[in-house]
């Protein structure tokens, strides 16, 4: 009896042994990539052309401002690949060191647009329209931590507009939330990408604004040199350098910068 009971635990242990090494031979390799708010459509779609091509990865996609999301790397979040809004952001991620120096780029770039509710029964051919009486509320992200809001304030001051309007602004956590004001008529107008107003069916775009009127609106991606998976992270960062993933950039409003 002793030894069935000690022939059949050797059994049930090589059986449940087998069974482990066959989920973890199934188990797909997870890369954590944090993107900028504006790139959240076309990442989600650049994401699913990834894994259709690449069946072992699976792309974990966190959203937010590229401050946030700078602020997140630095204090340890997990994180494989960072594609920021600015380069402001990235740079101070690239001085300490964080960001992999043969695996970073510039891939792509964007407008800013002065955008209101398609509703709103106002025409606004011109950031200096903006100080109308019939405009009581503007949307911007906030400059310090979203690139978008600090665009929009390099504008307004440039054009010497910002201390006419600053009582009118609304801040907002990320571009993304400029917009949900917009669609739902919680301000008269805002500023964001180009690239997020093409997404929208409740906005209208009032006004494409002149690139010499703020910094450079640039995407730079990197693989971070913490990277718990540096195989799977370069792979990932490699195709959004490719033909494919490009075209759906295009397709979402954004210029792919060669």
């Amino acid at each position: 009896m002793r030894k069935y009971l000690i022939l059949l635990a050797a059994l049930f242990i090589a059986l449940f042994g087998c069974q482990g090494q066959s989920n973890d031979s199934n188990r797909k390799v997870e890369v954590y990539v944090l993107a900028a708010a504006s790139l959240t459509n076309a990442m989600k779609q650049v994401e699913k052309e990834f894994e259709d091509t690449h069946p072992d990865i699976e792309v974990i996609t966190s959203f937010a401002s590229s401050g946030t999301l700078q602020r997140q790397i630095e204090q340890g979040a997990p994180a494989d690949v960072f594609i920021s809004a600015s380069n402001f952001e990235f740079d101070r991620l690239r001085k300490k060191e964080l960001i992999h120096p043969s695996y970073s780029k510039t891939i792509l770039s964007n407008e800013l647009a002065l955008v209101t509710n398609k509703s709103l029964n106002v025409d606004i051919q011109k950031p200096e329209n903006l100080t109308s009486d019939q405009i009581k509320r503007i949307s911007i992200g906030a400059p310090e931590s979203v690139p978008a809001g600090k665009y929009a304030k390099e504008t307004l001051e440039k054009l010497k507009l910002w201390k006419q309007i600053e009582n009118k602004i609304v801040y907002a956590k990320d571009v993304q939330q400029v917009l949900s004001y917009i669609e739902t008529g919680n301000v008269d107008a805002g500023f964001v990408y180009r690239s997020d107003a093409k997404t929208s069916s409740k906005v209208k775009i009032q006004s494409i604004i002149a690139s010499d009127l703020h910094s450079p609106i640039i995407y730079p991606a990197g693989v971070l040199k913490n990277t718990q998976h540096p195989e799977e992270a370069k792979q990932f960062y490699e195709y959004l350098n490719n033909k494919q993933a490009m075209e759906t950039f295009i397709d979402f409003g954004f210029k792919p910068i060669d």
